[in-house]
This record gives structure tokens, sequence and C-alpha cells, in this order.
């Protein structure tokens, strides 16, 4: 008998020999713990971080994430408010280059909503004596600075800088009270 009779075909692999193909030895081992210590463990894992944070409703990160950007959002306003005040906004007044920048920084980007003058279109008139939400140097830099989103107003702040938002409320400060005819009065009369 020759050699080639007496060798298991490729495909039986009879008596629990590995099967030879073209020298190639096919064995049936198993994988190593370790290997299938961490595919469980990664199963059993994200199974429970799927009941904890999607069924179970476990730490709730959005809220985390709004109440840390709200109170960022407050520390921020805090840093600025320190640093302008009713009167620093009232001195600037007489600065004539800031009027003019302010001026330019309203026609484009405040003018479109509240008017050439102040008069009010879409958002309320600021010639007039009432504020929505506030009329003092203060409360109308906040309000520029931050917006009002629920009613559509950006805010300015981000993308203006404290600067230019201090500038546009010295232009703001000199139109208020002027009486230009336009929107009829919103808000609280402000002496």
């Amino acid at each position: 008998m020759s050699a080639e009779e007496t060798r298991p075909s490729a495909q039986s692999g009879a008596h629990g020999e590995a099967p030879d193909y073209d020298g190639i030895v096919e064995h049936d081992n198993h994988l190593p713990r370790w290997w299938l210590m961490t595919l469980f463990g990664a199963i059993i894992f994200s199974v429970g971080y799927w009941l904890y944070y999607h069924k179970l409703e476990g730490r709730p990160q959005r809220a985390e994430l709004e109440a840390d950007e709200k109170a960022l959002v407050e520390a921020r306003d805090k840093a600025i408010a320190s640093r302008v005040n009713d009167e620093s906004l009232l001195a600037a007044r007489a600065d004539a280059a800031a009027m003019g920048r302010g001026q330019d920084l309203y026609k484009t980007t405040c003018a479109a909503c509240h008017g050439e003058k102040g008069e009010g279109k879409i958002g309320p008139n600021l010639t007039d004596a009432s504020w929505i939400h506030g009329g003092k140097p203060s409360q109308i830099f906040m309000t520029v600075t931050r917006g009002v989103p629920e009613k559509g107003m950006v805010a300015w702040g981000p993308s203006l800088g404290a600067a230019k938002v201090q500038d546009v409320v010295v232009y703001l400060l000199s139109i208020k009270n002027t009486q230009v005819v336009g929107k009829a009065p919103e808000g609280t009369p402000e002496p």
C-alpha cells in the first residue's frame, strides 16, 4: 500500500485527525480565554449601559449639561456686568467715536427688526420710554449680549464682543425717549 492510499482524504478528517489541504493542516483550537472574557465583558457592559441610560433613564446627562451651560452663562454675565455698569455706559455717551460705531453697528445688525430709527418693526420700539427687559443701561447691555431667543432676538454678545455691544448700547441710549413715531410702546415704562 502506498502512503497516499493510507492518508485520510482532505474532506474526511477521519478518526479526529485534522484535515490536510495542500500541506496546510486545519486545527480546531479554542479561542484564547482572555479574548473570550473580553468579548463577554463587552457584551455584558453594553447591555448594562443600554439598560441604565436608555431604559432606566439613569443619570440624566442632558439635564446636567444644560445646568452646567446655564451656570457658565450666569458666571459670564456676572463677569461682564461687573465691568460694565450704568455709570460707565452713561459716561460713554459723550464719546462721539463710540456713538458713530454704535450707529453703524445698529444699522447692520439691529435695524432689520427694530427699524432704521428704532421705531420698531418686528422688534419693539426703542425710542419710547417702555422697555420689555428693563431700560437701565446695564439691562439693555445684557439684553443685547444675551438676546431674547424665545422672541427671536439673536444673542449679539458672542458674535460682536463686549466692546461692540457697548457701542450699540451707547447709541440706543442716545435714541431712547426720542419718541419716533412707530410701533406702540411695549413693556414697562422707565423713567
